[in-house]
């Protein structure tokens, strides 16, 4: 059984970001595969699941959020081996510390050792990024530059966009996979999520042909 826990997507769930549960729930019950999807709400107990998704949020749900997930067994989720993708505000709050209006300083998680400042201006539209030997396409929407401490590596590298910094996107390491891309990310790079699955089932996955696979095609021949 694939378990699949959505945090909260009433505060980090801005661009649709929960719409990567969907995709993930899809192509493991299209393979076969028995999968379940739970919500984590404000106060309820953190459960167990295999993959954790964090998505995009406003300034104040974004504070929220890191609250109270400092407050639950999260970390100690995560410290366990549980996979974490975060999208943007998902992101920031993983690290260290990151801005919020007015240029605060608000301390993260500290569950990576990165950190995020206001930039001087929003980076919106279309991004793409270099993720090994694939492509990962999105749209970000985002006023934070991140800095990656030393040893900590890069989700991808900006083909089109901001992402970090202009040159790097998000960061990776070996259980917590975090970027800006929304879309939702793993909808518009199927690979992405075949990935995640493969990751918490430790196999191989068949192929599988879907609509989504041909709009990616085409999204990165527009690209070029």
């Amino acid at each position: 059984m694939i378990r699949i826990c959505v945090v909260y997507p009433e505060l980090l769930g801005t661009y649709g970001d929960a719409g990567n549960a969907l995709v993930l729930y899809e192509r493991a019950r299209r393979r076969g595969l028995e999968v379940a999807t739970t919500p984590l709400g404000p106060g309820d107990e953190v459960p167990d699941a295999d993959v954790y998704l964090l998505g995009g949020g406003e300034d104040g749900p974004q504070r929220l959020a890191c609250d109270l997930l400092r407050a639950s067994s999260f970390a100690e989720r995560v410290h366990d081996g549980a996979l974490v993708v975060a999208v943007c505000a998902g992101l920031q709050i993983l690290g260290q510390c990151f801005s919020v209006e007015g240029d605060d300083e608000y301390l993260g998680l500290g569950l990576v050792e990165v950190s995020t400042r206001r930039g001087r201006q929003r980076a919106v539209g279309e991004m793409a990024s270099e993720v090994g030997e694939r492509r990962m396409v999105g749209f970000e929407n985002h006023g934070g530059v991140t800095a990656l401490g030393a040893g900590v590596e890069p989700f991808g590298r900006m083909v089109v966009g901001t992402g970090n910094d202009g040159v790097v996107d998000g960061y990776r390491t070996s259980n917590i996979w975090a970027t800006y891309a929304h879309g939702p990310v793993l909808a518009l790079n199927p690979w992405l999520a075949d990935e995640v699955l493969e990751h918490v089932t430790g196999t191989t996955l068949a192929p599988l042909a879907t609509t989504a696979d041909r709009l990616y095609a085409e999204r990165c021949s527009s690209i070029g």
